[in-house]
């Protein structure tokens, strides 16, 4: 009698394996890494490891004075530097108790949806890309150089903008600037039905999409998810309604938060393309009342060297990824005592240890993608 012993190896059903997603390499959205527990072709555990980029802006803002700080706070999300910068000059002028002229309000709003339409782009065009769709992404930065144009215009900036400054805006815009922003929002709502066709009507990307990566209401709390990942988890909450703030009250009619109740990826995508859609009808009425507004100065002038008062404030605003707040502290000098921020994708990107568990290998580049994350943002 022979007996002969088969090596199974990896195939045992008792086997977990142990498969490292990442890090990539910083030319993509950033570099995250995600330690995920397998069985077979199912993920059982996920981890995500956080931190290959972290540069400790937080503890770099108690050594800056409040005018350059707004440098350091523009670069955690880099697609949404305008709405970074917003957050912290809004503190600041708090703690100041600083009223900023009406137009620079009404121009910081405007601005504010220009940057958030260029932020949903670049993910309206890379999430296709992720999977397999390599049409899409031509048409988002096409669209994203109308907007990107008329931005640099005004700024001198593509990316890091540093046009906020505590008070208002550097400086006034440009003769005849209204009019080539107008003409630019026009040029992209025109050619977003691209989004809805050749993305949203496609039978394989609703396929990759649709039931997959669901999210509760209960995980949007539970780990504060906000922005439009949590709207389309059903949980109805954008700050710009809910605690308005620059020219948002004002705006009321037109703001329209966009929710869904299916809380998969394709309701995220959906979200997204909506609210791009939304705040472009934002920018237009931000138009029409800047060119109602009569001549006037866009900031406050200041002291050569700005000190906020003791004391502590919060201020949080609706940026493209969701909810950013800044909590200062400051002790009376001209540097903050203490800063923390607040940044969306760090809670939202927490959400993936509840939602990768229990789906298969194939899906998880579809849910991770579906986050919309840039990781400057969790790393901060």
């Amino acid at each position: 009698m022979t007996e002969t012993t088969v090596g199974i190896g990896g195939a045992a059903e008792s086997t977990d394996m142990v498969l490292n997603i990442g890090p990539q390499h910083p030319s993509t959205h950033g570099v995250l890494r995600l330690r995920l527990v397998l069985d077979g072709e199912r993920i059982q555990h996920a981890e995500p490891v956080i931190g290959y980029m972290h540069r400790g802006a937080e503890k770099l803002f108690e050594a800056r004075d409040y005018r350059q700080i707004i440098m350091l706070a523009n670069r955690h999300d880099w697609l949404s530097a305008f709405s970074n910068e917003l957050g912290v000059v809004l503190g600041v002028e708090r703690m100041l108790g600083m009223e900023v002229p009406e137009r620079a309000v009404w121009t910081r709003t405007l601005l504010a949806e220009l940057n958030r339409v260029l932020n949903h782009l670049m993910f309206l065009g890379s999430y296709p890309l992720e999977l397999g769709g390599i049409t899409p992404v031509f048409h988002a930065f096409r669209e994203r150089e109308e907007l990107q144009t008329v931005m640099e215009e005004v700024s001198g900036g593509r990316m890091h903008y540093m046009f906020n400054r505590v008070g208002g805006l550097k400086e006034d815009l440009p003769a005849g600037w209204l009019g080539r922003a107008r003409h630019a929002v026009a040029q992209v709502r025109a050619r977003m039905s691209v989004f809805d066709d050749l993305v949203l009507g496609n039978e394989i990307f609703r396929g990759r999409t649709r039931g997959i990566g669901v999210l509760s209401r209960e995980a949007v709390h539970a780990y504060g998810v906000s922005g439009p990942i949590a709207r389309a988890s059903g949980v109805d909450f954008d700050l710009r309604r809910d605690e308005p703030y620059l020219a948002y009250r004002e705006l009321a009619e037109t703001l329209q938060v966009v929710t869904r109740e299916e809380g998969d990826c394709l309701a995220r995508f959906e979200c997204l393309l909506e609210q791009s859609h939304n705040s472009l009808d934002l920018a237009d009425a931000c138009l029409d009342r800047l060119a109602e507004l009569p001549p006037g100065p866009i900031n406050q002038r200041l002291p050569k060297v700005l000190k906020a008062p003791e004391g502590a404030t919060y201020a949080w605003t609706e940026n493209p990824l969701g909810v950013n707040g800044y909590y200062l502290v400051s002790k009376g000098e001209k540097t903050p005592y203490r800063l923390k921020l607040r940044s969306a994708s760090f809670n939202n990107i927490q959400a993936l240890t509840e939602l990768l568990p229990g789906t298969l290998v194939a899906d998880m580049v579809a849910i991770l993608g579906s986050l919309f994350f840039v990781v400057g943002d969790i790393d901060k």
